[in-house]
């Protein structure tokens, strides 16, 4: 049996229980979230890792009122099916939310755009009322390298370094101002649509300084492709919107947010396509030949 076949069929009886019948089921996405088109406007996205890091539906439900509240304010995110109930939705064992469908056009973004709608999204989020958590996926990261020791992953003065890199970020990272931000705002969570730009998956939102969304977005045109025209395009749209970024915190978000990706890596790719072992081999000359 395919290893989607249980998680698709959670995903097809938690529509049909709320009155949608799916009448397609096409993989958008097949990694440790399933991601589904299930009719012409409604997709499904299923936590496959039902045993990694994150358990439970609390960050989930998170997830959910956060996108709520960012779709309600007019920001430019995709939005949840208004056809299901928010959830989140648990079924046969996997944690599962719906979201409407939107069209993806060939064109990429304009870097001002990027900025534009980033900052968008941070404005409205300062109106979240809810407690968010305080630089969550760094220090999640920190207790993350135990489970890499665990498995054998990296030798330990690789893992001696990271939590040297992500240490030293939070203590940085920490005393600064913080306000809710996307958490994960690659280029991979931005999609160009017929409805514009949008962002998505906000299931690592937390409360930080800007500075590590900025850093997250510039994070491959800065280091990897030296597209500094690029970077800089984005950060002064960012800026011309109405927000601000401190040079020094931006550059510890950088390094911090190499460090989490470093770390992650094993979990979301334990089965990494060349490209990827390239990117995670470039990741950790990087931060070593930062040094202390």
């Amino acid at each position: 049996m395919p290893a989607t076949d249980l998680p698709i069929r959670a995903a097809t009886e938690t529509a049909i229980a709320h009155g949608i019948v799916p009448d397609r089921c096409e993989i958008l996405q097949d990694a440790n979230t399933l991601v589904l088109r299930l009719t012409e406007t409604l997709v499904a996205r299923v936590v496959q890792d039902c045993d990694g890091p994150r358990q439970g539906t609390a960050w989930f439900a998170r997830e959910n009122a956060v996108a709520q509240h960012l779709a309600k304010g007019g920001a430019p995110v995709i939005p949840m099916h208004p056809d299901i109930p928010p959830g989140p939705h648990e079924h046969l064992g996997y944690p599962i939310n719906f979201w409407r469908f939107v069209t993806r056009v060939d064109e990429a973004p304009e870097p001002e755009a990027v900025g534009r709608t980033l900052f968008h999204c941070h404005k409205v989020l300062d109106t979240f009322a809810e407690p968010l958590p305080q630089l969550a996926i760094i220090t999640e990261a920190i207790h993350l390298l135990e489970t890499l020791e665990h498995r054998g992953v990296f030798p330990r003065p690789t893992l001696e370094m990271l939590d040297r890199h992500l240490t030293h970020s939070v203590n940085v990272l920490a005393p600064l101002p913080h306000r809710p931000l996307h958490g994960d705002a690659h280029a991979g969570n931005l999609m160009n649509t017929t409805d514009g730009l949008l962002w998505t998956d906000w299931e690592d939102t937390f409360a930080g300084p800007v500075e590590w969304d900025l850093g997250s977005i510039i994070w491959n045109a800065r280091i990897i492709d030296k597209d500094d025209d690029t970077a800089d395009r984005i950060l002064e749209a960012y800026q011309s919107a109405g927000g601000s970024l401190d040079r020094k915190a931006l550059w510890q978000s950088m390094i911090a947010r190499a460090a989490v990706m470093t770390a992650w890596y094993p979990i979301l790719y334990p089965a990494p396509s060349p490209e990827r072992q390239e990117r995670l081999r470039f990741r950790l000359e990087w931060l070593e030949e930062l040094g202390d």
